[in-house]
This record gives structure tokens, sequence and C-alpha cells, in this order.
């Protein structure tokens, strides 16, 4: 495959730092850059994802599915030519976690209640 049918990504983070740029085929899933993401996660960095369900991809105000390769995705591929496209990383942990069921459990309910006088 030709340099030029690749897409080069980066990967912005909660804080303004960056994972990237790397080169990616067109091809690639959202799932298989999120593998990328999980893996490359900076040490120093709290609340790093555990698993890719962890992670949410988002490009051009857009949220990407997993299942969906980048070309799918609508991510320019080769209208920047030498141009690297920037996908904001959002670190969102499953609720499923036993940790997390307890913290929500004992979190106070924000309820409005109206009271007519």
């Amino acid at each position: 495959m030709a340099g030029e049918d690749l897409v080069e990504l980066k990967f912005r983070l909660f804080d303004g730092s960056d994972i990237g740029p790397n080169k990616y085929n067109p091809t690639t899933t959202v799932g298989s850059l999120k593998e990328v993401i999980v893996s490359q996660w900076p040490q120093d960095k709290p609340n790093g994802p555990r698993t890719i369900n962890d992670v949410k991809l988002i490009n051009a105000g857009r949220i990407l599915e997993n299942n969906r390769s980048l070309a799918e995705s609508r991510v320019p591929v080769g209208e920047f030519p030498g141009g690297v496209i920037t996908m904001h990383v959002v670190v969102q942990p499953s609720l499923s976690d036993k940790n997390n069921e307890k913290l929500l459990a004992n979190s106070p309910k924000n309820r409005c209640t109206c009271s007519i006088l």
C-alpha cells in the first residue's frame, strides 16, 4: 500500500497531551485504534482506561463506533496531504465495576422537589 493512502492520526488526551501521531490504514477499525490508546496510555496519567469500552473517540464532533473502519466513519482520507488529524479521547469507565456501584449507591441523589404554597 502506498504511503499516501495512510491516515495520520494523533489522539488528544484530557490534559492536552497527545498519543501519536502514527499512520493507519483507512480500513483500520475504531476498536483497533482504542486498543492502541489503551496500550500506549501514559503511566503517569491518572484514571487511565482499562478496556476499549472505557474509551470514546471523537472526530469532527461525532463519537466513533468500535465496529466501523476509519473510512466508514468518514475520517478524511487524503484530504490533508501531510496533515495530521486530531481525535479527542474521552475516558469513561464502565459503571459495572463493583467500586463504582458502591459509589453510586452511597452518593446523594440529586432530586428536585417542588412545593406549591
